[in-house]
């Protein structure tokens, strides 16, 4: 069968075509009798306006862009699934562009993406969303966009954006570890081009500061948001005479890696190691044992950025204000069984204790 277009919509509907087009672009002139009357058509109808013919025909583009660089493959899709559930609600097509955030020319590259993809705008993941060079060239350039981004509040910086606060989400995990009994805790990091990693550390510095407990520098490691780096990570940690009982992995991912090099060195988890991540993803509930963790909606957050971003296309277009205000999202501490009470003073690596019972 055919696929409906938007000349059955209007038959059906008895409406004119245009009226079926000012439905689909949700312009305020639109009667609301007409307007569910045509909506019901093309439910009933099953018609998916076609982005790149809506954009051929019209001045208007309708199609946006989602930019990233990421080496979290879930955190990834389950961003690509936000914006694109967005997109179909909206009737706007998505391009996906996966690029190097260390780029010097990647003002160039997304100004050319726009004009040649003719896309109405973009939605900025991190890191590219965090680096204020590219936002100033994009600005500048007209470029509509929204940006994900890591902080405690809305930066009111006039640009719009979808924030979340890490910090505080670290901050309730380390505080969980701490209460467990907990002294020398862990923490290896993410990217350090991305925001969100500077958050964790920050909670996790400023919870061991309010329970007056030193920071150690031996007990924190650089890295990246990847399993590898989870792994190499926890096994120079476990290597120290005095190692930590509890270790903070600033993702999912890292914290896989952390639980893969205690089960390679029969250090039993949680009984003589507790570990904790960050963001809820599968690695989380498919690790044994499950991983205490930060719930982060991640398709949600870029969901919600996405329709905001529409939302401002339209009303600009429609002649109507901007919505200036920025959402925030706050992840929510998960415990599962990785963390545990603090036993007794850890042993050197490789040292085994009778497991618990």
């Amino acid at each position: 069968m055919r696929s409906a277009t938007i000349k059955d919509v209007a038959e059906r509907a008895g409406v004119s075509l245009k009226t079926v087009s000012r439905v689909i672009n949700n312009e305020p002139s639109v009667h609301a009798r007409t307007r569910e009357k045509v909506q019901r058509e093309i439910d009933a109808l099953g018609y998916q306006p076609d982005p790149s013919a809506r954009s051929l025909r019209s001045t208007r583009a309708y199609a946006i862009g989602l930019v990233y660089d990421n080496p979290n493959a879930h955190y990834i899709i389950n961003l690509q699934r936000g914006v694109l559930a967005a997109c179909r609600s909206s009737g706007f097509g998505l391009q996906i562009h996966p690029c190097d955030s260390s780029s010097p020319k990647l003002a160039d590259e997304l100004r050319e993406l726009v004009h040649r993809s003719r896309l109405a705008g973009l939605v900025l993941a991190p890191p590219m969303s965090e680096q204020p060079a590219l936002i100033h060239a994009l600005s500048a350039a007209k470029v509509p966009f929204i940006r994900i981004i890591s902080a405690r509040e809305d930066p009111a910086d006039g640009s719009p954006c979808v924030y979340v606060d890490d910090r505080d989400a670290a901050y309730a995990i380390t505080e969980h570890l701490i209460q467990l009994g907990h002294q020398r805790i862990g923490f290896l990091w993410g990217g350090r081009e991305h925001r969100s990693s500077q958050e964790r550390y920050q909670g996790y510095a400023d919870a061991l500061k309010d329970y007056g407990i030193a920071l150690d520098r031996k007990l924190i490691v650089p890295g990246d948001y990847t399993f590898d780096d989870g792994f190499r990570g926890a096994r120079k940690l476990l290597a120290l005479k005095d190692r930590p009982s509890a270790i903070f992995g600033s993702n999912d991912e890292i914290a896989a890696g952390v639980l893969a090099a205690a089960h390679s060195d029969g250090i039993n988890v949680p009984y003589e190691l507790s570990i904790a991540g960050f963001e809820d993803s599968p690695f989380s509930k498919q690790s044994w044992p499950a991983l205490t963790t930060a719930r982060q909606a991640t398709e949600d957050i870029a969901r919600h950025a996405a329709q905001r971003l529409i939302g401002d296309l339209q009303r600009e277009a429609n002649g109507e204000p901007i919505d200036s205000r920025n959402e925030g999202f706050s992840p929510e501490l998960v415990v599962r069984g990785s963390t545990a009470p603090r036993h007794s003073a850890p042993s050197g690596r490789g040292a085994r204790r009778k497991p618990a019972t």
